[in-house]
């Protein structure tokens, strides 16, 4: 679709840069070329030769450096390497526009075709979620665990809190917010990402703050920024209305790789009641409740999220079949993490901006309650073949404690508090 009121954005695929991207400690940054779009790759060293490779996808508004705070503590199980999407952090516009869910996952295929380095385990987080359960659907071959953050899958009754950002793909209400919000500073459009993605915001620094402020102000002189958002919420929006073999439920139940689903209690923006349809959708899934966790559990509560993908590979590691369930109390350190996040809309975030604060002082620990429900898979097999990407939703293949309720660069120093800001 389109975006007809933002004429005077930059759709092509220059990017200026108004000042360096963060990369965190042992992080390197560098371009990919491929055909239509230029993708920046975040990227660790691997602890040693020969560990299976991992790809991450951020969120709407996000970037890679939302995953900088979960890779350091995989690195011993996987080879790292976070995207970012078309458009958001580092990597330009796609040259065709296409800000579709297929469009991302278009270039989510292409990379992993391209790197030869299949089958991957994939993660995405919110709007990455709906991308990487349709890469998952589609391209069985590339992809060997999947795990899900916050999914991004449709709901009929959208939480409140989650309105803003389904407005913001009409017409006209990205040029109507740019002018409501234009004497905002970048501390204030922070303070209100924040408090939306965030169930404590206390958990961040005072230095991460800061950091982040950095990147927003980095992002907003992005001539593109408000049009790949805007476009990018609307392909949300078209996903959701989907039917048919189209939908994101369907080629849910059609996803064949084992399946991590981390919901968080305190999601302002993906309803916690989603959280049983996922895993019934799923056919191999697992579920991880964290009752104190927003949006983002991967940057706010990262151990757990790390702690569960590790029992995910023991689990998948094993021969036995059959159903299970399995309670496992995940403790998280207390000690505070720099940031970086998901914002799935600024305009989302206007609904709290001016009540939110980013709080300093205090600790959180928590655990995590892990579902394990494997679904029989008798029912159905994928109808897209393996190599196939245009079966559905386009052409893609070319080239406490809770149950359940319902160019290359490279880091020489430490950077100081968060990675950055996702807007």
């Amino acid at each position: 679709m389109s975006s007809t009121e933002l004429p005077s954005l930059l759709t092509a695929t220059a990017s200026p840069k108004a000042s360096a991207v963060r990369v965190a400690p042992g992080e390197r940054l560098r371009s990919v070329r491929l055909p239509g779009i230029t993708l920046s790759v975040r990227s660790r060293p691997p602890a040693r030769e020969g560990l299976p490779p991992a790809v991450y996808v951020h969120g709407l508004g996000g970037s890679s450096q939302n995953w900088s705070a979960l890779m350091p503590l995989v690195d011993g199980l996987v080879d790292s390497e976070a995207l970012d999407l078309p458009g958001f952090g580092d990597s330009p516009p796609p040259d065709d526009g296409d800000y579709s869910v297929t469009g991302h996952a278009r270039a989510v295929i292409r990379y992993l075709d391209s790197a030869g380095r299949g089958p991957v385990h994939l993660f995405g987080n919110s709007l990455g979620g709906a991308i990487t359960t349709r890469v998952a659907a589609l391209r069985p071959d590339l992809v060997r665990t999947l795990t899900l953050v916050s999914p991004a899958l449709p709901e009929l009754r959208v939480q409140r809190t989650a309105v803003p950002t389904a407005m913001l793909a009409l017409p006209g209400m990205s040029a109507l917010f740019t002018r409501f919000t234009k004497g905002w500073s970048a501390e204030q459009r922070v303070r209100g990402v924040t408090a939306l993605c965030y169930g404590d915001p206390g958990r961040v620094t005072e230095e991460g703050f800061r950091n982040a402020v950095e990147e927003m102000e980095r992002r907003l002189q992005l001539p593109y920024m408000w049009d790949a958002l805007t476009r990018s919420a609307r392909g949300i929006v078209d996903a959701y209305t989907l039917g048919g073999q189209h939908s994101l439920w369907r080629q849910a139940e059609r996803v064949l790789a084992p399946t991590l689903l981390v919901y968080g209690r305190r999601d302002q923006l993906v309803g916690y009641r989603m959280a049983q349809r996922a895993a019934r959708s799923f056919r191999d899934s697992r579920l991880v409740s964290l009752p104190d966790a927003g949006h983002v559990a991967m940057m706010e509560y990262p151990e757990a999220v790390a702690a569960a993908f590790r029992e995910l590979l023991a689990d998948t590691g094993k021969s036995s079949g059959g159903a299970d369930q399995v309670s496992v109390s995940v403790p998280v350190g207390s000690g505070r993490r720099g940031w970086d996040l998901d914002a799935d809309s600024a305009s989302a975030a206007a609904s709290a901006a001016t009540s939110a604060s980013a709080s300093t002082s205090g600790s959180t620990s928590a655990s995590a309650t892990v579902s394990s429900a494997r679904a029989a898979a008798s029912s159905a097999g994928s109808d897209s073949a393996p190599g196939d990407g245009s079966s559905e939703g386009g052409p893609v293949g070319d080239g406490g404690s809770a149950g359940v309720d319902g160019g290359e660069s490279v880091a020489e120093e430490p950077p100081k508090g968060s990675p950055g800001v996702g807007s």
